[in-house]
């Protein structure tokens, strides 16, 4: 938990407040989840007009220096490096009683700065990310339902642990339930970033190169739920999914090249006719498949 702060003065900080840094479409998500539940939410973006239109709707105003003090859970809702730009020009403000969370797609590069900005602050943040999302962005696509059912991970400070871990999520939880999330996973951010860039961000690369195929401008006609579901996460934001994979290059490396050995593999039998070596390559992904979700073989 975050040490004790320091400042003199007693804390600002409203129960249930909330502020919202960045308005794109998990920002946007869930300033209108927490708005939807009650909640009093302000928000900044750099795009001026998309804080104007949420107010309009959603928000009840910008978020500015002398509101933060007063939030009780702050979303930092940006690129990586912009969240702990926010956080190391905030922290002194934000009150000792708060959470402070960011939504990013990778926890190293965000939680290692984070914690030692909240440590030396006497503040308390949490890594988290939610995982769900769409091939769109911006605040045009966000929805107050983004996040039903859907799990979130959570990455707590290393020294925060045993009854104190289990207390920090609880509260967490009860502050973002309004976004209806279904399951909090307590992990670390290497853990993390080890797994996500196989389960998300090697997802976006095999998509992103797969459209790259000359055969796409014939594909009018030829294309069904197959190439829908393969091709669905090409579309992407490619700043943000630059930043977020160069933080995680290590294991999605690593990830790339278990692919292309296993490719590689396919492209064998193809080229030597190996009908059996063919069926085993392709029985042995159906089984493997059919085991992580559980079903018998038939």
């Amino acid at each position: 938990m975050a040490q004790e702060n320091t400042q003199a003065q007693p804390s600002q900080m409203v129960a249930g407040r909330v502020g919202v840094v960045g308005l794109g479409l998990i920002g946007g998500s869930i300033a209108r989840a927490m708005a939807r539940g009650g909640h009093e939410v302000y928000a900044f973006d750099l795009n001026t007009d998309i804080e104007t239109f949420a107010a309009i709707e959603t928000t009840a105003g910008t978020l500015t220096d002398e509101l933060v003090p007063t939030c009780e859970l702050i979303v930092l809702a940006c690129y990586p490096k912009a969240c702990v730009d926010w956080l190391r020009e905030h922290a002194d403000l934000v009150s000792p009683d708060a959470i402070v969370i960011d939504t990013g797609g990778v926890k190293r590069s965000i939680c290692e700065p984070c914690f030692e900005i909240a440590r030396e602050a006497g503040i308390t943040f949490v890594g988290c990310h939610p995982m769900a999302g769409t091939q769109f962005s911006g605040y045009a696509h966000s929805r107050a339902n983004m996040f039903e059912g859907a799990p979130m991970v959570v990455c707590p400070a290393p020294e925060v642990r045993g009854v104190e871990c289990l207390a920090l999520v609880d509260r967490l939880e009860g502050l973002l339930s309004p976004c209806g999330f279904d399951k909090f996973t307590v992990t670390t951010p290497e853990r993390h970033d080890e797994v996500i860039a196989y389960t998300s961000q090697l997802a976006h690369v095999v998509s992103n190169a797969y459209v790259k195929s000359p055969t796409l401008a014939l594909r009018q006609g030829f294309a069904a739920g197959s190439y829908r579901d393969l091709t669905r996460v090409a579309r992407l934001n490619p700043t943000m999914w630059c930043e977020l994979f160069l933080d995680d290059a290590d294991n999605l490396s690593r990830e790339i090249s278990t692919l292309i050995d296993a490719l590689e593999q396919y492209k064998d039998a193809l080229e030597d006719r190996d009908a059996e070596r063919l069926t085993e390559l392709l029985a042995e992904g159906d089984r493997i498949k059919r085991a992580d979700e559980g079903e018998a073989e038939v």
